[in-house]
C-alpha cells in the first residue's frame, strides 16, 4: 500500500464520523464552515474524509456538549484547552458524592474494576447492588452517578471507547435484572407505557433506567429500544393500546430535532395519549412543545405516575 492509500484509509468518511462520534453530518459541515473545525481532507471521489486525530478531538467535544457546553464556546479550542475544561469545569464532585455512604462502597471501585478488564467483578457488584439497595436507590443512587463518573472519564482520555462499550453493556443487564425484579408487580391502575426514543437518539440507559422506575409503580411497560422511527411509534401504541408513549432525550441532541419531533409524534397520536419526554436535554427545560409532559428526574416518574392515576381513577 503506497503512504497515500494508507493515510486515506486511516481516516474516516463523513457518515463513519457520524457513527463513531454520534455528531450529524449537516452538524459537521456547519461547524467546518462556522468555527474552522473539523478540516476533512478529501479522498480520490472528493468526498470528506476525517483524520483521526480530528476525530478524537469530535469525540471529546461531543462529551463536553452532552455536559451541557454549547458548540459556539468549544468547537473551536485545542484538544488541551477541551481537557482542561473537562477538568475544571465539568461536575466531578456528583462522581464521588454521597453514594459510598449508601451501600458501603464507592464508586471508584466500579471504575477500577472496568479498567483492569474485570467484567465478571464489575457485573457481580452491579448485581449485588440491586439486591442491597433495592431498584429504585440502584437507580438513582448508583447508575446516574456512575453514569457521570464514567462519562467525565472517557472525556478526560481515561477510559476507552470500548471499556465505555463494556461498561454500558453490563450496566445494561443491571438493570434488565432489576426490571424482572419487579415486573410481576404491574398494578390495573397504572398505566401502560410504550418506551423509545427518536432516529436520532442513540442512547439506551437513560430509556432503561426509566423503565425500572416505571415498572416499579405498577407500570405495563413496552419497550422498542432505540431509533425508532415516528410512524412506528405511533404504530406500536396503537397495537399495544398503551396510555402513554415515554421517550428519553439526552444533551446532545438537537433542540429542533425534539421539538419538532415531539410535535410530530403528537399529531400522530390520539389526544389522550400522553406523551412523557425526559433526559438531559436542555429544550425540555427550556421550551417544551405543548400537550408534553416533562419528566424533570427520575424521582419524578412516581409522582407523573401517580397524577395519571388521579386523572384517570373512576369516581366512588
Amino acid at each position: 500500500m503506497n503512504t497515500r492509500s494508507y493515510n486515506q484509509a486511516m481516516n474516516l468518511s463523513i457518515a463513519a464520523v457520524e457513527r463513531d462520534t454520534g455528531i450529524g453530518k449537516d452538524t459537521l459541515r456547519v461547524w467546518e464552515r462556522r468555527y474552522g473545525f473539523p478540516q476533512p481532507g478529501r479522498d480520490e471521489f472528493d468526498e470528506r474524509s476525517y483524520p483521526l486525530e480530528q476525530v478524537e478531538k469530535l469525540r471529546l467535544i461531543k462529551r463536553l456538549l452532552d455536559q451541557g457546553f454549547r458548540p459556539g464556546r468549544i468547537v473551536a479550542l485545542s484538544v488541551d484547552e477541551l481537557q482542561r475544561m473537562s477538568y475544571s469545569e465539568v461536575a466531578a464532585p456528583q462522581s464521588a458524592s454521597g453514594l459510598g455512604e449508601a451501600q458501603g462502597t464507592d464508586l471508584r471501585i466500579y471504575m477500577e474494576r472496568l479498567q483492569k478488564h474485570d467484567l465478571d467483578g464489575l457485573r457481580r457488584s452491579l448485581h449485588q447492588a440491586v439486591a442491597n439497595l433495592g431498584v429504585s436507590r440502584f437507580v438513582t443512587e448508583l447508575v446516574a452517578p456512575l453514569n457521570a463518573m464514567i462519562g467525565d472519564a472517557w472525556m478526560r482520555g481515561e477510559l476507552e471507547v470500548f471499556e465505555e462499550h463494556l461498561y454500558t453493556e453490563c450496566v445494561t443487564g443491571a438493570l434488565h435484572q432489576a426490571i424482572h425484579q419487579v415486573s410481576s408487580t404491574a398494578q390495573s391502575a397504572a398505566p401502560a407505557v410504550l418506551l423509545t426514543t427518536f432516529p436520532q437518539e442513540q442512547h439506551a440507559l437513560g430509556l432503561l433506567m426509566a423503565e425500572c422506575m416505571l415498572t416499579l409503580q405498577g407500570c405495563r411497560c413496552y419497550s422498542l429500544g432505540v431509533q425508532t422511527p415516528l410512524h412506528d411509534i405511533a404504530r406500536a401504541a396503537e397495537a399495544h393500546k398503551v396510555d402513554l408513549v415515554a421517550l428519553s432525550f439526552s444533551v446532545g441532541l438537537n433542540p429542533n430535532q425534539v421539538v419538532d419531533g415531539l410535535n410530530d409524534l403528537r399529531r400522530k397520536l390520539p389526544d389522550a395519549m400522553e406523551i412523557w419526554a425526559g433526559g438531559g436535554n436542555p429544550v425540555l427545560q427550556r421550551r417544551p412543545p405543548a400537550n408534553v409532559v416533562v419528566v424533570r428526574s427520575l424521582e419524578n416518574i412516581a409522582e407523573q405516575v401517580q397524577r395519571w392515576r388521579d386523572a384517570h381513577s373512576t369516581p366512588a
